[in-house]
């Protein structure tokens, strides 16, 4: 704080030194720099104190002393020159109105404001230049900046003011042909993108930043492909949504993750009416400390209920999302709740004593190969926890249900994706009995969900391998868990009960590519530092997934990321005849019957599944 004072007062101190002397200065180039006629300059010596006590008054005013020497730039001059421009306006007018300008010549005024504002704005911007150029003498990684835009413009500027000097940059490649060969801040733009093995060759290139937040997914693979072959480290700065308006820093600098390539263009969502649903609302989330049911109540909370109920059957997750939440905002009523959704008993007593608005129902077991064999859990979470869930939800006067569903519950061959079909179903009945809105959301995987691909990869990755994929060919789709949170929160706005609303998830990647991406991204090279092997579907595991069944006309709701699937006919007597069938077998443990119970349910399940005796085989990249 002194430090900076003093520095403040040190520059107001140097612009008052520079008042006289663009003042007498005027006068000597006005006389030709010749002696001053002594009438004239006994006139500017009495005029003077009146002169500088206007611009005194007048530089603070303006707060030409905000800014810092070393950071000096344009809205800087600009302040200058107002300040300059309207001291002298001032001074003009009040000399002329006591002396009426005698022994003052006229063009004294002019040249004494050029001068001044010379005076000022020169030392200002020589200091930066020379602080600036003292960075090209520092130690640092030779740097090679990817985009020649703003955010390389903002990055270089970061780069010139950073005293540990990590980096120092050497130059920058850019696509657009009309910027090669010119420069930023000094820094040449060497070349195209093409171009950059070449020229970290060339210009030994020890670090490479790509600078191009704003790039989509298929433009970073290129990027990336191409920096891979240079042979040197090469990190990136945060994606557009992630960077504040304005600010970037050295710090911004990180890793290139997995999501930057498989990443997806920043959703565009109608906040106006999601705030309008959600402000002063009761909120339920089911499954709240999951991967998308934590990420839901994050995004909640933001939106001004006027309670959040998270509930979970897990105590660490529910206890760490609840500490998240009250730590991020302390003026948020969080009501969590350790339990399961097929608990009666206690369902009824949050519906009882809170009355939610809203339900989101994110609450399932969702991993395929462990559900294969443990049918009655399955059955009773993700279906018969379903229908309680709902049935409260109805009593209880709920607005909005909205059930979280999954990519796996079309053409199931898995037990996991039948039962989530058959939750489908059971919202889809009760819809129709109902003034509660039942909605349910159709998307894939999430990026780095907890049990996904992308954790089990980078453990084994760490362990050095090998990597285990299960078929060459597999592929999924996959969405940010944010993109995927705030998509479901759309859907359950613009739903009107009934619909099964799809998300938009773009092309499916390959589970091959995606780990053989991670090996590199690591440093090391798939085949040789890590090998890849592939040890067969599990049970139940297809080799894609869809989104929608055949029988499922799409249609284009008012957001362009979410499709509406005109749900099938059901037979509703038959629905409540397989319910009371399967509370009956989960009773009882008859797996069998429930497996039975669950496939008459989901016909697609009996007609679709796969033995894996037929697809275990192994293969080593």
């Amino acid at each position: 704080m002194l430090g900076r004072l003093r520095s403040r007062y040190t520059a107001f101190a140097h612009d008052l030194i520079m008042v006289p002397v663009a003042w007498f200065f005027a006068y000597w180039l006005r006389f030709n720099l010749q002696e001053i006629p002594q009438p004239y300059l006994n006139s500017a010596i009495v005029l003077f104190p009146v002169v500088i006590t206007i611009q005194a008054l007048v530089f603070w005013r303006f707060g030409l002393y905000r800014g810092v020497w070393r950071f000096a730039s344009m809205p800087d001059l600009v302040r200058i020159t107002k300040a300059v421009f309207i001291g002298l306006l001032a001074t003009t007018l009040i000399i002329f109105l006591f002396t009426r300008l005698q022994n003052v010549p006229r063009s004294v005024f002019p040249i004494y404001g050029i001068l001044l504002l010379g005076l000022l704005s020169g030392p200002r911007f020589l200091y930066r230049w020379f602080t600036d150029r003292q960075m090209y003498f520092a130690d640092g990684k030779r740097l090679l900046i990817i985009g020649a835009g703003s955010a390389g413009d903002l990055l270089v500027r970061d780069l010139m003011r950073d005293n540990m000097r990590d980096f120092l940059p050497i130059g920058f490649v850019d696509d657009d042909n009309k910027k090669i060969g010119r420069e930023i801040h000094g820094i040449r733009v060497l070349g195209s993108c093409d171009d950059i093995p070449n020229v970290v060759v060339k210009h030994d290139i020890e670090q490479i930043v790509i600078a191009m937040p704003s790039i989509n997914a298929r433009a970073m693979q290129r990027i990336v492909q191409i920096c891979e072959k240079s042979k040197v480290g090469f990190r990136t700065l945060p994606k557009i949504q992630d960077l504040a308006s304005g600010k970037l820093s050295v710090q911004s600098i990180r890793e290139v993750s997995i999501s930057d390539l498989l990443g997806r263009e920043q959703v565009s969502l109608d906040w106006t009416s999601i705030n309008e649903g959600f402000g002063g609302k009761t909120v339920l989330v089911t499954g709240g400390g999951g991967s998308i049911g934590a990420e839901l109540c994050r995004q909640i909370a933001k939106l001004g209920p006027r309670l959040l109920i998270v509930l979970d059957q897990s105590e660490y997750n529910l206890y760490t999302i609840d500490l998240e939440l009250r730590q991020a905002l302390p003026n948020l009523k969080v009501e969590s709740v350790l339990g399961d959704v097929c608990d009666a008993v206690l369902l009824d007593e949050v519906f009882s004593h809170h009355k939610p608005d809203m339900v989101f129902h994110a609450a399932a077991y969702k991993h395929v190969p462990l559900l294969e064999n443990q049918y009655r859990a399955a059955a009773l979470n993700n279906i018969l926890g379903t229908k309680t869930l709902a049935t409260y939800s109805d009593k209880y006067d709920c607005k909005v249900f909205v059930l979280v569903s999954s990519d796996k519950a079309v053409n199931p061959t898995n037990i996991m994706g039948a039962t989530k079909r058959s939750a489908e179903i059971i919202c889809q009945k009760i819809n129709k009995q109902s003034a509660t809105k039942f909605i349910t959301v159709r998307f894939g995987n999430v990026l780095d969900s907890a049990g996904s691909v992308i954790p089990l990869f980078r453990k084994q990755i760490k362990n050095n391998g090998p990597v285990t994929v299960t078929h060459p060919d597999i592929t999924r789709y996959f969405m940010s868990i944010p993109e995927a949170a705030q998509l479901i929160l759309q859907s359950g706005v613009i739903g009107d009960g009934g619909e099964i609303f799809v998300l938009d998830m773009g092309d499916p990647i390959k589970i091959s590519y995606l780990a053989e991406q991670m090996i590199l991204l690591s440093g090391k090279i798939p085949g040789e530092d890590i090998e890849i092997t592939y040890t067969g579907l599990r049970p139940g595991e297809k080799l894609y997934e869809e989104l929608f069944h055949e029988k499922e006309k799409l249609k284009d709701t008012i957001h362009p990321k979410i499709l509406l699937a005109k749900g099938r006919s059901i037979n509703e007597k038959k629905i409540e005849n397989y319910i009371e069938r399967l509370i009956v077998a989960c009773k009882e443990n008859k797996k069998e019957e429930i497996r039975k119970v669950v496939s008459e349910f989901v016909p697609e399940l009996s007609k679709t599944e796969i033995s894996a005796n037929e697809n275990v085989f192994q293969i080593k990249k």
